[in-house]
């Protein structure tokens, strides 16, 4: 098994002057992971995350040069590459996966040549930048659809979802401009849900009758969101035993504390971070762990575990070390009119997440996020 880290905003964070620590002794936390086992570096990327004025959106604005100068950091320290096309000038995930602002006028008969295009015009860039990419991920959290509203999966009254047939067609153009600049490189589907099996079951189920060829099952496990440990492990047997596929654990984490860092909040402050007490109050399912430094130990410690007795190839932790301060955002008000979310508090809404604590110092789970001496 491998371990993973996506550190995306790293270069963002590092503007602001944020220092990271291991017994009061500052560090360089690449190295860190480095020494931890950790070898590969998920990046993501965004096609165009600024407004018309060239005003950033935020959350690591993770541009192509964004994509570059962290890639290189990181594989000139040993870590293989991982890049994430979210096919979009934005966040993208289940909830949202908005056209890149300059694909807007384009037909759906001709999307998927203009998905081709732009996959193969970049990674062309990058490997001239010297960077060996290891594995892409064609789209993000895809579960339902990608590139609305033309790769949208839409269903009704429980029923199998429709538009397979043309999300199949934008996956099949991608994987093929993967293999031609990158032919060893291997394509990743990633879907969050990870413990509903059904879904799993119908999307690779329809994708792999469309002749979608991919290598790697990806998911995202959050508890918050995904269920429990027992259905993760059920679906990831399930999808092994049915679709004969490598599985990578494409995004995880877990609080540390509720605390926030911003002191001034009350109760009803809607600037709260993403996993507060009241979300945790409001959840239908249990969660494995308290929401402490010792119980994300614990829970880092138990999903490798997990992850090793089902031969998941790799786990990777989201954003570890996204500290908060002054101009560290999830978005810039451009940013949220981009995903039609405005109105909302800009800051960082995640820092709780992190493997370290607010003012970088590590945290117990950092010790956790490690291979035996004999898997290094």
């Amino acid at each position: 098994m491998r371990l993973g880290v996506d550190l995306s905003t790293y270069r963002e964070v590092l503007t602001r002057n944020k220092n990271f620590y291991v017994d009061g002794k500052e560090v360089n936390p690449l190295d860190l992971f480095r020494k931890n086992g950790v070898s590969l570096a998920r990046i993501r990327l965004w096609n165009d995350p600024y407004d018309e004025n060239g005003k950033p959106y935020l959350g690591g604005t993770c541009d192509l040069s964004n994509f570059i100068e962290l890639a290189k950091m990181q594989q000139s320290r040993g870590y293989e590459i991982v890049l994430c096309l979210h096919y979009s000038d934005f966040w993208a995930d289940p909830g949202k996966q908005y056209l890149p602002k300059a694909w807007k006028k384009v037909v759906p008969c001709r999307l998927a040549k203009k998905l081709y295009r732009y996959t193969s015009k970049t990674l062309r860039i990058i490997k001239k930048e010297g960077i060996n990419v290891a594995f892409v991920q064609i789209g993000n959290e895809i579960t339902n659809g990608m590139l609305w509203p033309h790769g949208k999966l839409d269903g009704i009254d429980g029923r199998a979802r429709r538009g397979y047939e043309f999300l199949s067609e934008l996956l099949k153009k991608g994987t093929k401009a993967v293999k031609k600049v990158y032919p060893h490189a291997k394509t990743i589907i990633h879907l969050e849900r990870s413990h509903d099996n059904a879904v799993y079951r119908e999307f690779f189920t329809n994708i792999i009758s469309g002749g979608v060829p991919f290598d790697i099952i990806g998911m995202s496990y959050y508890p918050y969101w995904h269920g429990t440990f027992e259905q993760l492990s059920n679906n990831i047997k399930d999808m092994q035993n049915t679709f004969h596929k490598d599985i990578m654990i494409m995004e995880t984490g877990y609080g540390f504390t509720m605390d926030d860092y911003l002191k001034t909040l009350d109760k009803n402050d809607r600037a709260q971070l993403v996993i507060n007490d009241e979300f945790i109050k409001n959840m239908n399912n249990k969660l494995p762990y308290p929401l402490s430094e010792e119980g994300q130990a614990s829970f880092v410690e138990h999903i490798l575990t997990l992850a090793r007795n089902l031969d998941v190839k790799a786990v990777f932790y989201w954003e570890p070390c996204w500290l908060p301060g002054d101009g560290i955002c999830w978005a810039s008000p451009e940013g949220q009119a981009y995903i039609n979310e405005t109105g909302k508090e800009t800051r960082n809404e995640w820092a709780n997440q992190c493997l370290f604590d607010y003012r970088g110092h590590a945290l117990k789970g950092l010790s956790k996020f490690t291979l035996a001496e004999e898997e290094k």
